[in-house]
């Protein structure tokens, strides 16, 4: 039901303007009441980003099975690859997309949301066997894949959602390589 909600949710932010739609018409075109919808979701804002943070756990907790002699940006990468049809596989991540980046409220809460994915994501490779970072070194290679998922995000809604999402985050990989070095703040 939540995923049924999250998209009702969105069809309508589409066609009316996020700010313009209300919990009522969200739970009116769902069939139920407003106080049903918060028992699902505890703002209007957070079933824009229902499906965002369900892949931000499961990101995290692939990154933790790695195989330990992976490097950390091998394993940043591959663990994105994975998912990079999850993150951008449907005509609803690129309204979603739209839409967040048409609505200030929502453009807000996406960084807000992607501050706290980098934190669990910085912490999961430093949480690796065998792993061997510093907080500032987890932090910039979290931060550097995150440049090329935006990037990556950029080109396939530029495309209209017809852009290889695979292709373009090797290709932002290798261009974007970081190399561990000895030193440590």
């Amino acid at each position: 039901m939540r995923a049924e909600l999250a998209a009702m949710a969105t069809d309508l932010f589409a066609r009316q303007g996020f700010d313009e739609t209300t919990v009522e018409d969200i739970a009116q075109a769902a069939g139920m009441t407003k106080r049903s919808f918060f028992r699902y979701f505890p703002t209007k804002e957070d079933v824009v980003f229902d499906g965002i943070d369900l892949t931000g756990e499961s990101v995290v907790a692939d990154i933790a099975a790695r195989p330990a002699d992976e490097g950390p940006w091998e394993c940043l990468h591959q663990v994105l690859r994975a998912w990079q049809e999850e993150i951008h596989a449907s005509e609803r991540a690129l309204a979603t997309m739209r839409l967040i980046e048409a609505t200030p409220a929502l453009t807000a809460r996406l960084l807000q949301r992607r501050t706290e994915w980098r934190r669990r994501v910085s912490d999961a490779l430093r949480s690796r066997p065998g792993a061997e970072l510093d907080p500032y070194t987890a932090d910039l290679l979290t931060n550097a894949a995150t440049a090329v998922l935006d990037a990556v995000s950029g080109q396939w809604a530029r495309a209209d959602g017809d852009a290889d999402r695979r292709a373009l985050l090797d290709r932002g990989f290798d261009q974007v390589r970081v190399a561990l070095g000895t030193g440590r703040a």
